[in-house]
Formats: C-alpha cells, structure tokens, sequence
C-alpha cells in the first residue's frame, strides 16, 4: 500500500506476517535535496520497524540515521 504522513507520500508500505517496512524509490540520489527528500519523509515515522530507501546507485549500503540504502538488484534479490 502507499502512504501518507502529513501531506508528504511514502512509497510503499509492506506488511507480512505482522512484520511492516517502509520502503521509498527513487532512480539516483543525485544531490542533497533528493537525498533529504527520501531519507527525510522515513525519518519522520515514529515506529521501529524497517525502512529503506531503493535506488540505481551501486554504491548503495551506507545508510542515514537508522534507514537502510539498498541497491535496486540486491533488493529484488532479497526474501524481506
């Protein structure tokens, strides 16, 4: 499902099992401002459970406080 968090979009939000992640997409984090954008609208949910941002840049690994970075491959590859 897609959600929403005081008018700003979270792209997916996925449930199984009474597990939740919150996963954002986007193509590359080119500049500071996308990097805020995704990063930040994940940074405002007040639970404990996953979130991620998915993207095209192989250097993807290093997160931001607490959000995990995922390459677009390796999270296809991945049983959640």
């Amino acid at each position: 499902m897609v959600g929403t968090l005081n008018a700003q979009e979270v792209d997916f939000i996925c449930e199984k099992n009474n597990n939740r992640i919150y996963v954002q997409v986007c193509y590359l984090l080119a500049n500071e401002s996308t990097i805020e954008r995704e990063f930040g609208n994940l940074l405002k949910i007040a639970d404990n459970h996953s979130k991620m941002v998915v993207s095209m840049d192989k250097f993807a690994g290093e997160g931001y406080d607490g959000v995990k970075h995922v390459y677009i491959r390796d999270f296809l590859k991945t049983k959640l």
